[in-house]
């Protein structure tokens, strides 16, 4: 995964509370390869109408906002069923981050595996700055090294589990985290030999243990 560290770009407002997984993602479309992307099926029937047609009221189909890469939202975000496929929808659509006062844990936890920043807000500075993209404002700024958004005057700390903020900030899924500590899980392995050597694996047949 490409790390995430400081992130200064374009964000669009979804003033919505409780946006559920099947919301950022309707299950029939779940069907498809990834290969074929899922961006386009992003919010879609919140977005579409029966005929297909852009709904005149959707927030990321707006032009100044079709290339955000952080989206802000009301509490609840990502609520519902374990589907990753909704990260991948965020994902393949250009999100690489959502402020939101609250997250489903799933939801959240899939996000960071996939390079997606799940950044908490209090909700009073969710709705702050709701109100300043409703007013025209534009570029976000997440730095992760600091935990602290800035938009215009605003500046926010914002919240993240400490382990989740190491695996973003290096790219790392959840075989590299485990790999970051080798060099302990061999002392320990070398240590706990000589210690307890009845303990290990016999030598296999025929070959060295």
């Amino acid at each position: 995964m490409r790390p995430f560290t400081i992130l200064a770009a374009a964000a669009c407002p979804l003033p919505l509370a409780n946006v559920d997984t099947d919301q950022l993602i309707p299950a029939r479309f779940m069907k498809r390869p990834r290969s074929e992307g899922y961006g386009q099926f992003l919010l879609h029937d919140l977005r579409f109408a029966e005929d297909g047609a852009v709904r005149p009221d959707s927030p990321i189909d707006r032009p100044e906002r079709r290339c955000a890469q952080i989206l802000v939202a009301r509490r609840n975000f990502g609520s519902g069923s374990s589907r990753e496929a909704a990260v991948y929808a965020l994902v393949d659509a250009g999100f690489r981050c959502v402020l939101a006062p609250s997250f489903g844990d799933i939801f959240a936890s899939n996000a960071v595996n996939n390079g997606l920043l799940p950044a908490q807000l209090e909700e009073a500075e969710a709705e702050r700055l709701l109100g300043w993209l409703d007013q025209g404002g534009q570029e976000i700024t997440v730095d992760l090294r600091e935990c602290a958004v800035r938009a215009g005057g605003h500046r926010f700390a914002f919240r993240i589990d400490p382990v989740w903020r190491t695996k973003l900030l290096n790219g790392w899924n959840d075989i590299d985290l485990t790999l970051s500590h080798a060099a302990a899980i061999g002392a320990f392995a070398a240590a706990d030999a000589a210690r307890r050597p009845w303990a290990g694996l016999p030598p296999a047949e025929g070959g060295q243990g």
